[in-house]
This record gives C-alpha cells, structure tokens and sequence, in this order.
C-alpha cells in the first residue's frame, strides 16, 4: 500500500438532528485508528463533510505537517453527492455547504495528494458503524 486510506461517514437522526461522525484511518504500517464522535444538530451531509475534515485534519495530527507534505490519501465515502463535489464532477449549490467545501479544499493542500472515491455503503460498514456507534451509547443526548 503506497497510500493511506482513511473511511468516513457521517449519520444524523433526522435531518437535521442528532449527528455524528465516524472515522477510519488505515497507516501505512498496517495499523488502524478509529474514531467516532458527537457533533450536534447537523444534516447528513454536513455530517459527512464534517468527517473527511476531522479524518484528514486528524490524519495530519497522526503524521505531523513534515509527513503530511509527502503522503498520498485516498479518502472513502459512500457520500456520492459530496465525494462528486469534492472531485468537481458536482457543483456545490448549496450555501451552508461552502465553508465544509473550503475547509476540505485547504486541507487537501497539506498532503501530496488527496483523492476522493465514493464506494458502496457495504464497503464502508466499519465507517457507518463507528458514527451510528455513539447514538447507542447511554446519555449522549
């Protein structure tokens, strides 16, 4: 594997609602980190957006700005609609949308290069799990 490969999905209970984010990032060395965590009221797609950021953003914290310049990332959503903006085959219409857009934009700038692929909701379980994770958890709302 010559790139690293971070999962990402984002739920939201209701749209808007409750949502969260979850996150997997496979290293180069084999090694796996997840992540999974509350962001509030958020629509599904602002939740989705909201985990690539966390991903790369965390990413970056894993291998300091000095590695970060000389890494190759493939970044997974089963977000056709925001995978397709992020590649510029979808314009970004809406508004509330633009900030994660440029947000993403910048991050990307940070890393050799960062390409984006939609797969299928079946090849991103460990992603969806780990945002619907947090929902089960006692007391979160």
């Amino acid at each position: 594997m010559n790139q690293i490969i971070i999962h990402t999905d984002g739920a939201s209970k209701g749209n808007p609602g409750q949502a969260s984010i979850g996150v997997a990032i496979e290293l180069l060395d084999g090694s796996k980190k997840q992540y999974a965590e509350k962001i509030g009221m958020a629509t599904n797609n602002e939740a989705e957006y909201r985990a690539m950021i966390f991903g790369l953003r965390k990413l970056k914290a894993l291998l300091g700005s000095k590695k970060a310049e000389k890494t190759k990332v493939l970044l997974k959503s089963d977000s056709q609609l925001i995978t397709s903006q992020l590649r510029g085959e979808f314009k970004v219409k809406e508004p509330e949308f633009f900030p994660f857009f440029i947000e993403l934009w910048n991050l990307r700038q940070e890393f050799k290069t960062v390409e984006f692929e939609t797969v299928p909701r079946e090849k991103n379980r460990l992603a969806d799990k780990l945002a619907n994770s947090v929902f089960s958890q006692r007391g979160l709302w």
